[in-house]
């Protein structure tokens, strides 16, 4: 079906491609697997006409091709779902599937009651109650990601690529989509298929293409192999388990929550947060668990004050109350926020790796009011290496780094302001097992040394791993409180979907 024959494709100071060769069969889904900044994502953009200037060939159903642009390889009969989400925010979720494609009347007006009830058909495959006709900057970073297969879908292309799609996907909804993809390649699709989750990759995939450095590696039979091998062809090394241990002891309170609930206005249940109480302890890492609108995100929101409503009851910060009405309060009194989406609330996406990460800290690089370039270069360098974060130099656009290695640098930007209180909001999304790895370590040394750090995760085995406890929020309310020894898997999810008019567990 498509042959990549000796591809390359070099950006300024960094080759991303190098002498690729590929071959994926007509109708089978083909994963491909490496590290961040491996070359997966340059590759997918490439065979979906994102990425034009290539050195090398490709071949689609036995005819050299060579697209100009998306339309291009969408007329060829392939569409893709972009790890980091291409959406217009100001637009309707129909809107956005229909982008460019849209539908008119006799007349050549819009046809927008036409592209709505298309549009809730293919939300509809996908099981999901999204508004078709809701704005997308409304709906959170997981229902976005719907709208975005959504889209592909619309498409009917015989080629899809699938890159990281669940990476902001509940539990339920990721068998949701697996259902999806059954159905698609039941009618013959063929799947090019993009994730770090080795589990989804070994219950999906038939063969397994795995890219090191810009570098295929191998391509594998998924009967041939298994996920040890494969994170060793990914990394060049063995990755041992991550085993934390229990070493860490938890300090003083430093924050304490207090019947902190967050009005829900227009929405017939009036609330997104309900009474939840808890403390955080420094030297632990607590962990928010729940399904998709169980509110999550609204409670970091609410800590660091950037919540468009305002909420009620009471946050103490090293038992002081306050009340925070803009995020830089938050940072000035020392608590830090790593958001959910990346794209759009983390990276400052004009500026350098450098900037990026000092933003929050200039005043450490300007006595006396003027920033001094030495000083912030040496801040920037100083997490760079700390953190491991593959760059070309802290002068290179933070949009040439891969998104592992984004996320890294914006880590390392509140890492700076040296806070009491670190918020993480599914901080390894879209990061590959190698990453992942550090930054389990890196939180655990944090720990360590006093910080407290709240941490909400979409995949349970990694609050699993990390949390001294964990809280579960079922439709913004506490359903339970769970002890390191006492969680499981089964007891979160039955908490997670606990009714309201169920009695919640005692913490």
């Amino acid at each position: 079906m498509i042959s990549i024959e000796h591809v390359t494709k070099r950006f300024p100071g960094v080759t991303a491609l190098c002498d690729v060769d590929m071959q994926i069969a007509e109708g089978e889904l083909h994963a491909v697997v490496g590290e961040n900044g491996a070359g997966k994502s340059t590759l997918m953009k490439i065979l979906s006409g994102v990425i034009t200037d290539f050195d090398g060939r490709l071949v689609l159903r036995g005819q050299a091709v060579r697209f100009r642009g998306t339309r291009d390889a969408e007329e060829a009969g392939i569409s893709i779902i972009h790890q980091e989400l291409n959406l217009v925010e100001q637009l309707s979720a129909a809107a956005n599937i229909f982008l460019g494609r849209e539908k008119h009347n006799a007349l050549g007006l819009l046809d927008d009651r036409t592209m709505e009830r298309a549009a809730r058909g293919l939300l509809a495959q996908l099981e999901c109650q999204i508004d078709a006709r809701q704005v997308v900057r409304e709906l959170r970073v997981g229902d976005q990601q719907l709208v975005e297969i959504a889209k592909a879908l619309s498409l009917e292309s015989g080629i899809l690529i699938m890159d990281e799609p669940t990476s902001a996907l509940t539990e339920s909804e990721v068998a949701r989509l697996y259902r999806v993809i059954g159905r698609l390649r039941e009618r013959g699709v063929t799947i090019l298929y993009i994730s770090h989750k080795l589990d989804e990759v070994f219950r999906l995939a038939e063969r397994i293409t795995v890219l090191r450095d810009g570098k295929k590696v191998k391509t594998l039979e998924r009967s041939q192999t298994n996920p040890r091998e494969v994170t060793h062809l990914m990394v060049g090394r063995e990755i041992e388990a991550v085993n934390l241990g229990d070493d860490r002891r938890a300090g003083a309170v430093v924050l304490e929550v207090q019947n902190l609930s967050l009005p829900w206005t227009g929405h017939a249940r009036g609330w997104r947060l309900r009474n939840v109480n808890f403390q955080l302890h420094g030297g632990e890492i607590l962990g928010i668990a729940g399904l998709m609108g169980a509110g999550r995100t609204e409670l970091l929101e609410c800590l660091f004050g950037s919540s468009p409503e305002t909420p009620t009851g009471r946050i103490l910060l090293e038992g002081r109350e306050v009340n925070f009405t803009h995020a830089a309060e938050a940072k000035r009194a020392g608590i830090g926020l790593v958001t959910e989406d990346r794209k759009r609330l983390g990276l400052f996406a004009q500026m350098t790796v450098e900037e990026n990460i000092t933003m929050c800290a200039l005043r450490d690089a300007a006595p006396g009011g003027i920033v001094r370039r030495r000083r912030e270069r040496l801040l920037a360098e100083s997490m760079v290496h700390k953190l491991a974060v593959k760059t070309a130099g802290v002068d290179a656009p933070v949009i040439s780094l891969s998104g592992g290695n984004q996320q890294k640098a914006i880590i390392g930007r509140w890492l700076l302001t040296k806070p009491k209180v670190l918020l993480l909001d599914d901080p390894t999304r879209g990061v590959d097992v190698g990453a992942k790895a550090e930054l389990y370590r890196l939180m655990h040394q944090l720990c360590r040394d006093g910080l407290g750090i709240i941490l909400t995760s979409s995949e349970l085995p990694e609050l699993l791993t990390l949390c001294d406890r964990i809280l579960v929020l079922c439709e913004g309310r506490l359903t339970a409180e769970l002890t390191r020894h006492e969680a499981t898997e089964q007891r979160i999810m039955e908490a997670a979907t606990m009714r309201n008019d169920e009695k919640s567990p005692k913490p």
